[in-house]
């Protein structure tokens, strides 16, 4: 009804989104601290360089993919076209700063003389990056801008958040593996073994990623908080199925 108010929140989607921004904010500062403390700050042209790489995969390929997966649970009652419009540029965003992070790390091998592209870290991340960003172009090509079809959406859309699950998965594993290798190649085994203060640190951020991860997968397999949708976008879907197609939809809507 026109003027009513929205319903509320299912019970303990809030809290669980609430632990998941405190888990976010504080695997940053973890992450700041680590490299300010430990491995001499951030900088661009300098031999700080590489430290912009992990700051920017863990805002980027963590937090910010964490976040804009939540924004169909968080964002319930909104319009979908805004929905979807956050959803992609909170997505846009990680890209660019992600980018900005395989830069610095490139660039820093290079000065240094480092051969690029030889670990399983840098193999698992540049996949999780590339596979991301194509998941980016045909989300966008799918559901923000007109031309795909109401039965090709359908097929898509499990295609779709399947994937976006997996890249969050992968994006956290290789995160995983690039705190143990920086470790391994700053710290000897020893000292490491003996649990240092930065190597307790580290590995804080470790427990922080997964922490992450697990919350915002609980919300978003939930079923019940799932965005239930509105009255009028059920209505458009039957428009634009019967517009693509010629026929009213029998099922659900994209």
């Amino acid at each position: 009804m026109d003027g009513a108010p929205p319903p509320p929140s299912p019970s303990g989607l809030s809290a669980y989104v609430a632990v998941s921004q405190l888990l976010g904010l504080t695997l940053l500062g973890t992450t700041g601290a680590w490299l300010g403390r430990y491995r001499g700050g951030v900088g661009w042209h300098s031999p700080l360089q590489f430290n912009a790489h992990p700051l920017c995969m863990v805002l980027a390929m963590v937090f910010l993919q964490g976040d804009a997966l939540l924004v169909y649970r968080v964002f319930r009652h909104e319009a979908k076209r805004s929905t979807k419009a956050l959803h992609a540029l909170l997505h846009g965003l990680a890209l660019v700063i992600a980018l900005v992070g395989i830069i610095a790390v490139f660039e820093s091998h290079r000065t240094k003389g480092i051969p690029d592209m030889y670990s399983l870290h840098s193999w698992c991340g540049m996949a999780t990056f590339v596979l991301y960003l194509l998941q980016w172009f045909l989300g966008c090509g799918f559901f923000l801008f007109p031309g795909a079809s109401f039965s090709l959406r359908g097929w898509y859309k499990p295609q779709h958040i399947f994937f976006g699950i997996t890249l969050f998965i992968l994006s956290i594993t290789s995160c995983l593996l690039g705190i143990t290798e920086m470790l391994l190649f700053n710290i000897s085994s020893d000292s490491y073994s003996h649990f240092v203060p930065e190597g307790i640190l580290a590995n804080t951020l470790g427990v922080l990623l997964v922490a992450f991860g697990l919350v915002v997968g609980y919300v978003l397999t939930r079923e019940e908080w799932k965005r239930p949708p509105l009255a009028e976008e059920l209505a458009l879907s039957m428009d634009f199925k019967t517009l693509t197609e010629g026929e009213s939809p029998g099922g659900g809507s994209q």
